[in-house]
């Protein structure tokens, strides 16, 4: 399988670097490796939901999280899925402003990983 690296600078990177540096981020990121509900998450991580759904916005807002959709959840209700949108990034900080490079999870991981979870 192929990566993928896009790189971003300036508004961007603050975004992601903001996004990280709050607690629990990378511990939902972590998580998120397969399509996962805030409920889940929140059990998974072992924090509040209010708190897992503030760091899920802020996931999203930054591109690193995304939402795949919805599905019943076992109260049917209409909940969303989220998953990672990136296995690894790398923050270089040797210049005026930080500059990273994430590897994006493609399709197939996905399709993949979603076949070894069933």
């Amino acid at each position: 399988m192929s990566r993928s690296r896009t790189e971003s600078k300036g508004a961007d990177a603050t975004t992601v670097l903001s996004a990280l540096g709050n607690k629990y981020s990378a511990e939902i990121l972590c998580a998120a490796g397969t399509p996962k509900s805030a409920q889940a998450l929140s059990e998974d991580v072992e924090i509040p939901i209010a708190t897992c759904y503030r760091r899920i916005e802020e996931l999203v807002d930054a591109g690193l999280l995304t939402c795949e959709g919805r599905r019943l959840s076992e109260k049917g209700r209409r909940t969303n899925i989220y998953r990672r949108t990136l296995d690894g990034i790398e923050i270089d900080f040797s210049d005026d402003n930080p500059v990273y490079s994430k590897k994006r999870r493609t399709e197939a991981k996905n399709r993949l990983q979603d076949q070894l979870d069933d």
